[in-house]
């Protein structure tokens, strides 16, 4: 009888056991607020999280109560002088089209938004080269964005093949003859018209040798991979300035999310009056409503801080060791553990300036820099790492900090929510109409906007890595010696013309082969 009651007793433990196990597990689902920060940071990993504190308090309490000198607002948000460059990228000239196309050329386009905008100019130039009929650039499902976007969804593509027509023949589809060569076809089996062996950066000349053969056998060639696949160097003015002319005039984005766009700048630059909700009271009652410096004016702010960056970075973002364990099982998935960082300390890479920055690090540099708290900051931003837990540092620092979803309404994002490309456009455009732009760290978007701000003389800092990485592993220095450390070493990193040097990309330093003294 005793025995049959244990029995019954370990029966109704393990039931209880199971329940409360269930009951943890749909509690999230029933109680989705208490658990958003967790959500929002890893929705897939409990133990991933451990919401990071402050590692820069000392600075933070002296930021938070910044006074900064008007004259010190008035030189940040002053334009750029005029520093003797303008576009320069109409051919002298009369271009036209090549009297026989040698066939056509397909490419298909791997990666983000902004490295297949590249590869997109870079295709064009090869079709140039080449003599033959471009078909409209596929883009391929990237494994991070998983966003099945395509060319036509993003750019423009009436207004780029009218841009283009005198240079390069550019066609939506292929001809019925062609209709065969299609992405599924070349990934079941080796096709004689694929190339696949196209190398970084080639030259002219390979192309000429190696898929002008093919095209003239085939009538068609389809390069893929295509990214990157062109140099910069050794090329006729013509393609360079075939590839300017690409990236900054053919190249513009579909009207509707042109629209979104400019209503976005317009909420930036014309506000309501209204502070975000996530402002506290105290923070909202120290903004100064008589400030007239950046009255009018917005900062963008590329936070590029997303899990892939922090797990490859192999860095330290103080989340303990839970974080650790996270990041390194997922450098482990993606990339095998083989990530060049991980043989450096945390001390090594910050001293080498090769950790993102934290959006509390770029918080208190833009604080240090002479932006105050009435500032308005447009966060463009993909997924950041660590959700609101990880921002609410930056948003203490700039109450009135802004993103696409608190300017626009659901039905207004509705044609670009879950897709990360058309995001990431919207992204792109405001920040090109912003007053400063600013990227936490390098990278496509980076890139892309630091060349298209340069050829339209915009305002854009570039974070000195290398003098941040040690200044925020000095943890004894103070608020007076770090804002002065900060202001010396941007004073030459916020727009002024850099000429491309070799192997560099055209995307970037657009000087001088797409621009001309003036």
């Amino acid at each position: 009888m005793k025995q049959s009651f244990n029995y019954n007793h370990q029966i109704h433990q393990s039931h209880r056991t199971a329940f409360a196990a269930l009951f943890v597990v749909l509690l999230p689902i029933f109680l989705p607020n208490l658990f958003a920060p967790l959500g929002r940071a890893s929705p897939s990993l409990f133990s991933e999280w451990n919401a990071p504190k402050p590692r820069h308090l000392p600075l933070l309490e002296v930021a938070l109560h910044r006074k900064t000198p008007i004259k010190q607002r008035s030189d940040l948000w002053s334009p750029l002088p005029n520093q003797g460059w303008q576009p320069c990228i109409d051919s002298t000239n009369i271009p036209s089209l090549p009297e026989k196309s040698q066939g056509y050329i397909q490419v298909f386009l791997d990666g983000g938004l902004n490295q297949q905008r590249m590869g997109i100019c870079d295709a064009v130039a090869v079709a140039k080269i080449l003599n033959a009929t471009l078909i409209i650039p596929h883009l391929e499902v990237n494994p991070v964005w998983q966003d099945s976007s395509s060319l036509t969804d993003i750019f423009d593509v009436d207004h780029f093949i009218n841009i283009l027509r005198d240079e390069v023949s550019i066609v939506k589809e292929l001809p019925r003859e062609y209709s065969w060569s299609t992405r599924e076809y070349y990934a079941t089996g080796i096709r004689a018209t694929r190339i696949k062996t196209a190398p970084i950066h080639a030259s002219a000349n390979w192309y000429l040798e190696n898929v002008l053969p093919v095209l003239q056998s085939y009538g068609i060639a389809a390069i893929s991979p295509f990214s990157h696949r062109l140099a910069f160097d050794k090329l006729p003015m013509k393609i360079q300035h075939l590839r300017c002319k690409v990236n900054f005039q053919a190249l513009v984005f579909v009207p509707w999310i042109r629209s979104i766009g400019e209503t976005l700048v317009h909420r930036l630059r014309y506000p309501s009056g209204k502070l975000q909700a996530s402002g506290t009271g105290v923070m909202q009652g120290r903004i100064d409503d008589n400030e007239k410096e950046g009255a009018g004016k917005f900062v963008v702010l590329h936070l590029r801080f997303d899990k892939d960056m922090a797990a490859h970075s192999a860095c330290d973002f103080g989340g303990g060791k839970a974080e650790k364990l996270a990041l390194a099982k997922y450098r482990q998935v993606l990339w095998q553990g083989r990530v060049l960082n991980s043989q450096f300390t945390d001390n090594e890479l910050r001293n080498q300036g090769r950790c993102p920055l934290t959006p509390e690090e770029i918080g208190l540099l833009l604080a240090a820099l002479g932006f105050n708290n009435s500032t308005r900051l447009y966060l463009a931003s993909h997924k950041v790492y660590g959700g609101e837990a990880r921002i609410s540092t930056l948003r203490k620092l700039f109450p009135l900090m802004e993103d696409k979803k608190s300017l626009a309404s659901v039905e207004e994002l509705a044609e670009v929510e879950g897709k990360a490309s058309l995001l990431a456009a919207v992204d792109y455009y405001v920040s090109l109409q912003s007053d400063i732009f600013i990227s936490a760290s390098p990278g496509n978007m980076h890139n892309a906007l630091l060349g298209h701000r340069a050829y339209l003389n915009l305002k854009t800092i570039r974070p000195n890595m290398l003098l941040l990485g040690p200044l925020f592993l000095n943890k004894s220095m103070g608020w007076s010696e770090f804002q002065l450390a900060v202001i010396n070493g941007h004073r030459n990193r916020q727009g002024q013309m850099r000429l491309r040097k070799e192997k560099q990309s055209i995307y970037t330093y657009p000087a001088p082969d797409c621009m001309c003294r003036a």
